[in-house]
């Protein structure tokens, strides 16, 4: 990702959000969340490259700057809360597409970002269910948004989705987690027994 298209166009891949120009300087373009008109990335050219500002929770906001040097306290805004990300072709575009996202997540407040919160509640040596995380996330309609969320989730070492297996104790379909067999090594590493790839939740299920 290099080009002012290719960040706009990926900034508005996230549900209710929009295209502005507030400063009626084309130079300047920015991508809202509908509901709340708060921006969460801007996208501007400075010295030779598009450069993108995306907002930064504390706890990743010097890890990326300490990571790579294009990405630098962030400009024109608060330097607390936001970074610079230059897009000079030094940084991976899925690490440019995840701090976009986190900057999504942080300025929406999104289900998605509940629902990563939610399953790092899960415990080493238990396993919740679909319905179970959706509840701790605010909404237990929302299943279906737990499963593409986890199939989605860029962070898999912070963010132990393979402790959540469906009502029965089945563990999910063998696309995820990397492959064959995945989640089943990964649950037998957490100590957790699975027979004919089913989790007995009466045994290791998480109580709310």
């Amino acid at each position: 990702m290099n080009t002012r298209e290719e960040a706009l166009a990926y900034g508005k891949s996230f549900p209710d959000t929009y295209q502005d120009a507030p400063f009626h300087d084309d130079n300047w373009q920015i991508v809202r969340i509908k509901q709340t008109q708060k921006t969460f990335l801007w996208v501007y050219e400075r010295e030779g490259y598009i450069n993108v500002n995306v907002k930064a929770d504390p706890e990743w906001r010097d890890f990326w700057r300490s990571a790579y040097t294009s990405v630098i306290p962030g400009w024109h805004l608060n330097k607390e809360h936001w970074n610079t990300i230059i897009l000079d072709g030094s940084i991976p575009e899925k690490d440019i597409k995840r701090m976009i996202a986190e900057s999504y997540d942080l300025v929406s407040d999104s289900p998605t970002k509940r629902i990563y919160e939610a399953v790092k509640k899960v415990p080493r040596g238990k396993v919740a269910t679909y319905g179970q995380i959706a509840e701790l996330a605010g909404n237990k309609r929302m299943c279906r948004a737990v499963g593409n969320a986890l199939h989605k989730n860029s962070d898999p070492d912070h963010v132990p989705c393979y402790r959540v297996v469906n009502a029965k104790g089945e563990l999910s379909g063998e696309f995820a987690f990397g492959g064959a067999g995945e989640q089943q090594k990964l649950l037998e590493a957490d100590g957790i027994e699975v027979v004919n790839g089913r989790v007995d939740l009466g045994k290791y299920g998480m109580r709310l």
